[in-house]
């Protein structure tokens, strides 16, 4: 009997990854909408407890003291990914301060990819017909989405959301090819947390603590961020790229129904047009990629 790339476990490990990531968006607005936190030290504890889970993990995996994993994960982009890593969690956390649950995914979503394709075009990379398609559709998509009207998310909100996924599209790109990705995550966790406790100091005035949004924190950090990624890294060895890539089209919408069981938001008409633009967009430029 073997359980390496068994369909069952790829099926199950992807399953429970995508939802970890749609938490993660549930628990932020879960904890912001309600003030029952701060914004700068929910990232702050995010981060936190990420980090320690994520150094429990990878000293499980590897065997070796902390300083030993620390010494051989270091690389030259090692600050700039935490950076990166930091000002999407900050961004990310501020913006939901506004934005619901759903809408607030799609944005991150949706520019996490357009980010991503945007550098491969820079990089010389020739996409299809079906990948420019989708590139357009998905551009106007979020312009749909953001631009003024009575349906319209929050502008601030939606701002923050979009640095916060372009930093997210950023952070992923100096990740590709990491050999150790696990630990390579947990480094730049660690990396970030300096940045955040930097984020507290700033906002001291408007600290916010209480058992619920300290729990909510953690939970976001160490089981839907730490925990998450780890698992999402073990999926990823049974899922090609293009497959990789398509199903993570369901986590905004996983997100946008858990805000309408768990938060009681409501689904609006310009939210499900721009999903469908969207999600489109990127589908068929993930599918155009393959067959080019």
């Amino acid at each position: 009997m073997t359980t390496r790339s068994s369909p069952v476990k790829i099926s199950l490990l992807t399953g429970v990854t995508l939802i970890a990531f749609a938490a993660n968006s549930l628990l932020t607005r879960m904890a912001l909408g309600a003030g029952v936190i701060d914004a700068a030290s929910f990232v702050t504890i995010r981060l936190a407890s990420g980090a320690a889970v994520l150094l429990a993990i990878t000293t499980l995996m590897q065997q070796k003291s902390p300083m030993d994993i620390e010494k051989r994960c270091l690389t030259k982009d090692a600050w700039t990914a935490a950076l990166m890593l930091f000002l999407y969690a900050i961004a990310f956390s501020f913006s939901y301060l506004q934005l619901a649950a759903g809408t607030g995914a799609l944005i991150l979503f949706g520019t996490v990819q357009v980010t991503m394709i945007l550098v491969a075009l820079k990089q010389g990379e020739k996409p299809s017909v079906a990948e420019w398609i989708g590139l357009v559709l998905a551009l106007l998509g979020l312009i749909y989405l953001v631009s003024p009207g009575l349906e319209a998310p929050p502008a601030v909100g939606s701002v923050l959301m979009v640095i916060a996924g372009g930093a997210w599209g950023v952070y992923s790109l100096l990740g590709r090819g990491s050999t150790q990705p696990v630990v390579n995550t947990m480094n730049n966790f660690v990396r970030a947390v300096p940045f955040a406790i930097g984020a507290s100091l700033v906002s001291i005035s408007q600290l916010q603590l209480s058992r619920e949004g300290v729990l909510l924190a953690v939970l976001s950090g160490a089981i839907a961020s730490g925990v998450g990624y780890a698992l999402w890294y073990a999926a990823l060895r049974g899922l090609s790229a293009t497959r990789a890539a398509t199903v993570q089209l369901s986590v905004p919408v996983l997100a946008a129904v858990g805000g309408v069981f768990f938060l009681q938001e409501a689904l609006s008409v310009r939210l499900v047009l721009a999903s469908v633009m969207i999600l489109g967009g990127v589908g068929l430029a993930v599918m155009g990629k393959q067959q080019g």
